[in-house]
């Protein structure tokens, strides 16, 4: 009787050491799903703020698309307009019996003059549509290059018809300085890849300031400062990234080209930047109005 106290007491210790087991393992295997879902939610997290970065990309890219849609919708309108006059002219020029020779010769001529307008309209709409269409396929090359570079620091959109890249100050110099950041270094790098794919078209570069004054050993002024800071990059894009020094043009606004007004810190850090517009040849556009118009 006693050996069966005993054993029955040695087999509720072991029962008992076994549940501890169990229960630490289990404690264990807890811990580890508690850290897994603490990662899963801060990556979601994560993932949702780039998402939202993403959306506002997209309503900005709709938003200059949609104006470009117009002006071609603007464009085909006149030519609709003046394929209309047209029509009118040959309706009158169908009975030549009733009209002098002197009138019907006047309205031949303006139907010279007709049909060269449409065709400088067609002209016209065509290298609009195709610029539009480049600076959008640039616009997003950019803007993909450049995923991993806070939007604070690089700004990529389309204005005026030309491709504009907006660098901060902050990122690109230290205060009163023109000599490149490392960190800025690696930014124009990704950016020069994208202009050399883009070779037909020109690059110009403005350094920008606030209203705070200057006057050191190498800069003058505000002038002097941005006009440093331009020239800084077009060199480093020239000799570090290999973009030709023929496509660029560097110069500097001072503080005469201002974001925003001057009266706060964070506005005054918006107007600290430097601009690089991509453009199309300005021997082209020259070109372009130059060529005869018809009279």
């Amino acid at each position: 009787m006693k050996k069966i106290g005993i054993y029955l007491l040695a087999f509720i210790a072991l029962s008992s050491c076994v549940t501890k087991k169990k229960f630490q393992a289990t404690q264990t295997e807890k811990d580890k799903i508690e850290m897994s879902l603490r990662q899963t939610t801060s990556d979601l997290a994560e993932c949702e703020k780039k998402f939202a970065s993403k959306s506002s990309d997209y309503d900005a890219l709709t938003a200059d698309l949609a104006k470009a849609r117009q002006n071609a919708a603007d464009l085909q309108k006149l030519l609709d307009e003046q394929k209309a006059t047209s029509g009118k002219l040959l309706d009158r020029m169908s009975d030549l019996s009733v009209i002098s020779k002197a009138g019907a010769e006047s309205i031949r001529q303006s139907l010279e003059t007709l049909d060269k307008q449409n065709a400088t309209i067609v002209q016209l709409y065509g290298e609009i549509k195709l610029k539009d269409s480049l600076n959008m396929t640039l616009m997003m090359n950019l803007k993909r290059s450049l995923t991993d570079v806070n939007d604070q620091d690089v700004n990529v959109k389309v204005e005026k018809g030309v491709v504009l890249i907006s660098l901060s100050d902050n990122m690109l110099f230290k205060t009163g300085k023109a000599d490149i950041s490392p960190a800025a270094g690696a930014v124009l790098e990704k950016i020069a890849k994208v202009i050399n794919d883009y070779n037909q078209m020109d690059v110009l570069i403005e350094g920008n300031t606030d209203n705070v004054p200057i006057s050191t050993a190498c800069f003058l002024d505000n002038w002097d400062l941005s006009a440093k800071r331009a020239t800084s990059i077009a060199r480093y894009l020239q000799t570090k990234s290999g973009v030709s020094p023929i496509r660029m043009i560097a110069g500097g606004r001072g503080e005469y080209n201002p974001k925003a007004s001057n009266d706060t810190p964070e506005n005054k850090a918006i107007n600290r930047r430097t601009e690089i517009l991509i453009l199309p040849r300005l021997d082209e556009f020259f070109k372009l109005l130059e060529r005869p118009q018809p009279k």
